[in-house]
């Protein structure tokens, strides 16, 4: 891939054994992902834990919603260095442009409960950044499509 192509991610909330939200970055062209229990946040005061899970195919799962799963956020990412290099090293800075997350925001390696699969994910207080935020019950479906997971009503 040509280094001045944009890189994508998308962010599905999804109901599975508990409703969770997937953070996928595209790295080296498949999609990087971590399951975030309480979803991702504007809020740079708030630290979410991330589950690094398996790669996802990156072109069956930019647009894949079924009933259990919708694309909550999409869009274009810009890391702060090369991606590979950066989650090898266990800290990745990167700025989103999505309809929801924008502005930059870290993940950071833990190995919290000795399980190097925990990251952090935080919010870098920018312009984009807000005290206190909380996502509501609106903000829940798909930016997509009309979809909303059954456990939104429908």
């Amino acid at each position: 891939m040509a280094a001045s192509e944009p890189l994508r991610f998308v962010v599905n909330r999804h109901h599975a054994t508990t409703l969770h939200f997937d953070l996928r970055l595209e790295v080296e062209r498949v999609l990087v992902s971590w399951a975030v229990p309480k979803g991702p946040t504007l809020d740079a005061g708030a630290r979410r834990l991330a589950v690094q899970v398996e790669d996802h195919e990156l072109d069956e799962h930019l647009e894949l919603e079924d009933e259990r799963k919708v694309v909550w956020d999409t869009g274009f990412y810009q890391p702060a260095a090369d991606p590979r290099t950066a989650l090898d090293d266990g800290h990745l800075r990167f700025v989103l442009a999505g309809h929801k997350l924008r502005g930059a925001f870290a993940l950071s390696q833990t190995r919290m409960g000795g399980d190097d699969r925990n990251w952090i994910l935080v919010k870098v207080d920018d312009e984009y950044a807000v005290p206190g935020h909380e996502w509501t019950t609106e903000d829940m479906g798909s930016v997509l499509s009309d979809r909303r997971l059954e456990v939104d009503g429908g």
